[in-house]
Parts: structure tokens; sequence; C-alpha cells
């Protein structure tokens, strides 16, 4: 029992809450420091107040990495539900610690009961018999429960779905899709009984639609007569009306970083099973990353999307004018169900000539929209950047700078960080109307690099 000051009285059982609490909220403090904050507030110097320290916060919190601390973690996911709930799901990459026979990369899971200020430890959320890849993580709007998980496995020819309705502490998991050929990257969409799983094989596009829960799936193609080429799925969404989107990218085929990249949304509403699409932009040839290791397509263009609560959607994506040149990041929003979108608008405050890249949306009420982007203005270093709108994307709110230096990695300079960890990373909105963000920050495409969170708004 700390007792001392006019009144005060902390037990034993508050102690790590509070120790956790300075840490995360006063930044990256020594792990002992925090027993000076308890000397001065027991001697009347500070105060303290639990029902305080849960309340929404002005601004970022510093950043703080999540995930296992050895080996590396690569592009995370992230979804809130409405108990106070946060889920961050990544692949680990090197070695799973504990966990000697996982096959790399492994799906890790980790939560937090307290929307971020603590942590349970990471754990391997399914161990398979193959590597598992490109995570998704999504929460039921309706009952702000149930979390669905999605990911590539058996060398990404299965597209899993797993389902957990006790927050996140046991997992059912199914096969969503199967196939000869190697899928990519897979996006989770989900409203009720509706769950959505979107993925490609090269040029073709396919959504496996279930409508029982994630108990049972059937896939249907979005683009029945594409072009050869590869196409790219970014983000997916389901309005109050049922109707399901797909926002995705497609790069023509034989042409390398010589073509233009193709920007659609698509739009069902019959479940999944036919497809309307429209085409949002065209942007120029990806810039190269050859200097990072990285594939040609690697910094090209994405597009992914949102709905707010009342079916207002929104897209934002990362294209070029000159072929290999910079990219912006671009917004516009539809209040047509996707019937008409506003013209395209530069949302980054960076300088002309700023390389842009992958794209982070989230809504939530009626206008409130926020996104994410990771951009190079303090060349050659990287940082995450945020804004965020209360009406619609009419107005945006200053920028913030959400990744900041933290001493003791290489990768890791007081501009910013050397090269994006991922080929995307995220960010969601918790119980609280807080921003949860998750990126990757690395020495180049391969390794070594981490995850890193924050919250705020």
């Amino acid at each position: 029992m700390v007792d001392g000051g006019p009144g005060l009285r902390i037990d034993s059982s508050s102690l790590l809450f509070v120790e956790e609490f300075v840490v995360s909220s006063l930044g990256r403090l020594r792990r002992g420091d925090w027993l000076v904050f308890l000397f001065l507030l027991a001697s009347g110097f500070a105060s303290f107040s639990v029902a305080a320290a849960l309340e929404p916060r002005a601004g970022f919190a510093p950043p703080t990495r999540v995930g296992y601390t050895a080996g590396d973690q690569w592009e995370p996911a992230i979804a809130a539900d409405g108990y106070g709930h946060v889920y961050i799901l990544y692949p680990q990459y090197a070695l799973v610690p504990g966990c000697a026979t996982c096959i790399l990369p492994t799906m890790v899971l980790v939560v937090s009961g307290d929307n971020g200020i603590t942590w349970q430890a990471p754990r391997p959320l399914a161990p398979a018999a193959s590597g598992q890849f490109d995570p998704q993580i999504a929460v039921d709007p309706l009952d702000q429960k149930t979390v669905y998980a999605s990911w590539l496995q058996r060398k990404k020819r299965d597209v899993v779905v797993a389902k957990s309705t006790d927050f996140g502490q046991t997992w059912s998991v199914v096969v969503a899709a199967s196939g000869r050929e190697e899928a990519d990257k897979p996006v989770l969409a989900v409203r009720g009984q509706d769950v959505y799983a979107a993925f490609s094989h090269e040029e073709k596009v396919f959504v496996a639609a279930s409508h029982d829960g994630g108990l049972t799936f059937t896939s249907a193609g979005v683009n029945p007569n594409p072009q050869p080429g590869w196409s790219l799925a970014g983000g997916a969404a389901v309005d109050p009306g049922s109707n399901v989107y797909l926002a995705w990218a497609n790069y023509a085929k034989n042409s390398g970083a010589e073509a233009p990249v193709k920007l659609y949304v698509s739009k069902s509403s019959d479940g999944g099973r036919a497809w309307v699409s429209t085409l949002l932009d065209a942007s120029a040839a990806p810039p190269g990353c050859a200097a990072y290791k990285c594939g040609w397509a690697y910094l090209g263009a994405q597009i992914t999307m949102a709905s707010d609560a009342v079916g207002t959607l929104y897209a934002l994506w990362n294209s070029g004018a000159v072929g290999k040149g910079p990219e912006r990041i671009y917004f516009s929003s539809s209040t047509t169900a996707g019937a008409s979108w506003s013209p395209k608008v530069a949302v980054s405050l960076a300088r002309p000539n700023v390389e842009h890249a992958f794209p982070a949306i989230t809504a939530a009420t009626a206008g409130d929209v926020r996104v994410a982007w990771m951009d190079s203005r303090a060349y050659p270093r990287w940082n995450t950047y945020y804004r965020s709108s209360s009406d619609g994307g009419a107005t945006w709110s200053p920028e913030t700078q959400l990744s900041r230096y933290v001493p003791g990695y290489s990768y890791i300079q007081p501009r910013g960080f050397n090269f994006p960890f991922g080929d995307y990373f995220e960010i969601d909105v918790d119980s609280r109307g807080q921003t949860q963000a998750v990126w990757g920050e690395g020495r180049n495409y391969r390794s070594p690099g981490s995850i890193w969170y924050s919250s705020g708004r």
C-alpha cells in the first residue's frame, strides 16, 4: 500500500496499472522512473486518476514496439472492438520465440484489453504446416465483438478465415478458398453474418463470400474478362444496405514498370455474386525500388477504402502523373453508394516531388474519416503521417507525424526510418473514438524490421 499526501491511497494491485500507464503515457521512460512518479504522487506533488487515464488523450502517444522483439515483424493489420480490445495481426519472420516447430512466417496475434494501454504476450494464432502471409483482421460493426482474421497459407494457395467470439482467446479456422495457383493479399470485410474475403490470382480478382458468419464460403470473380497482368486487392467495405465494395489495382503484364496502373472500386448488391467496377484513377508506372531490394511494384499505386456508419464511401490511394516518378496520396468519397465519386483531392501537405506510398483509411460515425500514409519528405528517410476529417473530407485536421525517433535501432534515425517494412499498414477507431495505428519500419525490403504502434486523435 502506498499511503501519503492528502488522503491518497494506492493498493498494490493498482501499482502495475499505474506503472504501465506512466510508461505508455509519458513516453519512453526507464523502467524504474515510475517509482519517482509514485513518490511525487504520495507526497502530494502529483495526482493520478484511473478514470482520467482511461479517457481519450489529445494527440498521439509516442510509438512503442509491439509483437516479439526477436526476429522480424512485417506488414501488420489492426482492428478494435466496442469493448476496449485492440487486435494486431502480423507475420513473424526469422524465428518465433518459444515455438521451435513453427513454420516461417507464422501469423502472430497481439491483443490489448484496455485500448492499447497494456498488451498480452504475442502468440501464434493458428500455426500451420506451411508459411502464413498477408494478414487481415476486422471486427463485426454490428455486435462490436466478433472478430475475424484472414491470411494465406499452403504456399499461398489457401485463403484462410478465422473467427473468435471471446475477444481473441480462441479461434475457429476455415479455408474460404483454395486453388492450384498462388493467391495474393486477401482483404476482409464483415457485417453481421456477411463475411467477404477478396484475393487475386495474377490478373483475376475473386471474392469468397459467406452469409452464415464464416462457416461456409462461395467464390465469384470480380473482373470476368481481365487483361493480362496482375491485380492487387487493397480494401473492402460493407455498407448499412449490405452492398459490398472492393478497391483494387490492376498492373498490365509484359510491360513491367513501364505500364500505367488502373485503380478500381467494384460493387456487388447481391451478396458478392455479380460485380460492377468503376475506374477511379490511373497512375503512371511506379517508381524504382531496386536500391532497397524490393520488386518493381512495391512503391506502386495502391487503393484502399472504408464506409462510415451511414454508408458514405471513402477511397484513398497513391498515384503518380509521371512514369517512375514520385506519387501522391489522393482521397475521394461517394454519397451515392458508389454510383458517383467526388473529384480526387491530395491530402498530404508535403512539398512536390516527395514520394508517397501505402495508404491506410478507416471511418466511424457519419462523416468521421481518418487517413494515414508514408512519405519521404525527410529524404532519404521515411515517416508515417495522419490526418482526420469530421465532415466527410470537406476539411481536414493538421498533419500528425506518427513515427518518431527511437534509439537503439540502426534503421531508425532522428529524421525518420530507412524504409517501409511491409506492403501495407492499417488504422482503426477504438471504443473511445481514438485512432489505433500500427506500421512497419525497416532497413530495407528484406531485413531487419519491426512494427510500431500508437494511438490518439
